[in-house]
């Protein structure tokens, strides 16, 4: 995990990247912004660190040859030649204005930041940060005027609501440095420009995405195969997704055939489970790792994804959160409908 208790910020450029889309132009400064007053240095450093606060790195990648990313190759270049910090300014903002080609991008300042003393998993280095903010909230602001006190408005940049954020930590270069990323405009197909288009990046493999890469299966699993197709009631359904998270919950290492025995448990749905597993390696080019420790950053991110919610018609959503025994299933021949049979001890 990081630490920017100690953190500097060394130097910065700020430009004003529009949608190359719409015309809009490219606003580059001519130098970087010389920053004296500590106070507004304590703004910003809350303003683009705050939303950090997930164990999820990324490395940067490339189909042919890692040295042909754009934005490595500008971040290579910083950290061994720390002179060129406003020639890699222009650089990366050029990058991003080829990139900022869909209709619905936002146009907005860009930020390019030197840090130093950062601590990353223990080790000391320096970081570049790449920023962007899109919108501006309206501030209202209340002045004296000789005797009276006015009001008035003016447009700003929030400072607790970072839009788009990239931290490239001076760490692991051969693998594409350590890089930490945060997106907070939207979850549309055009937003995924700042992390495959404009910097792309892939996880980390480390443990977060270890975990996230056996609760996706998991996911996977129940959605694909252990489903109503395959004849498995709901409750069995949402029965799995609660023993398979209450498991990473529970657990600080992962070990996939305790994993079988305690959640999966049947012979005949663990050997579905393995074939699934051989299936989701092939499709998606990854490995499932049967031994880690297991994230919690992670297993938090990925428990909303599992559903716990029975659906029954229009009527009723049963919120099942374990003991599937308590649940019976069956059918009311006169009434010609299916019921479930609920057991408890104590009424809230």
């Amino acid at each position: 995990m990081f630490n920017f208790e100690d953190i500097n910020l060394d130097r910065i450029v700020v430009h004003n990247v529009g949608n190359k889309h719409h015309d809009e132009d490219l606003k580059l400064s001519k130098s970087e912004i010389q920053l004296e007053d500590d106070d507004v240095k304590d703004i910003l450093l809350k303003y683009f660190l705050t939303a950090f606060n997930k164990e999820e790195f990324y490395n940067f990648q490339h189909d042919t040859d890692l040295n042909m990313n754009e934005v490595y190759c500008y971040a290579s270049e910083y950290f061994e030649e720390n002179v060129s910090f406003y020639d890699q300014s222009t650089n990366i903002a050029v990058h991003l204005y080829e990139k900022s080609n869909h209709p619905n991008i936002k146009g907005g300042e860009f930020y390019l930041v030197g840090f130093s003393n950062c601590v990353v998993d223990g080790e000391v280095c320096d970081a570049l940060g790449i920023f962007k903010s899109e919108n501006k909230d309206t501030f209202l602001k209340v002045y004296q005027k000789q005797d009276n006190f006015e009001l008035g408005c003016e447009n700003g940049i929030n400072i607790k609501k970072l839009d788009k954020g990239c931290l490239i930590f001076n760490s692991e270069k051969e693998k594409g440095f350590k890089v930490c990323i945060v997106d907070k405009t939207n979850s549309n197909k055009e937003a995924l420009y700042w992390k495959e288009d404009f910097l792309n990046l892939k996880l980390r493999e480390d443990n977060f995405y270890h975990t996230q890469n056996y609760l996706d299966m998991c996911k996977g699993f129940i959605g694909d195969v252990y489903n109503d197709e395959n004849e498995v009631a709901k409750a069995d359904q949402i029965d799995l997704m609660n023993k398979s998270i209450n498991f990473f919950k529970d657990k600080k290492l992962f070990n996939e055939e305790l994993f079988k025995k305690e959640v999966i448990e049947q012979p005949e749905v663990a050997t579905a489970f393995d074939e699934y597993k051989t299936y989701y390696q092939n499709e998606q080019g990854t490995t499932v790792t049967p031994e880690f420790t297991i994230n919690n950053d992670a297993v938090k991110g990925e428990q909303k994804h599992f559903k716990h919610i029975l659906k029954l018609d229009k009527n009723f959503h049963v919120y099942i959160h374990g003991q599937r025994k308590f649940i019976e299933k069956g059918y009311d021949a006169a009434l010609d409908l299916s019921y479930y049979k609920l057991f408890f001890r104590d009424e809230n």
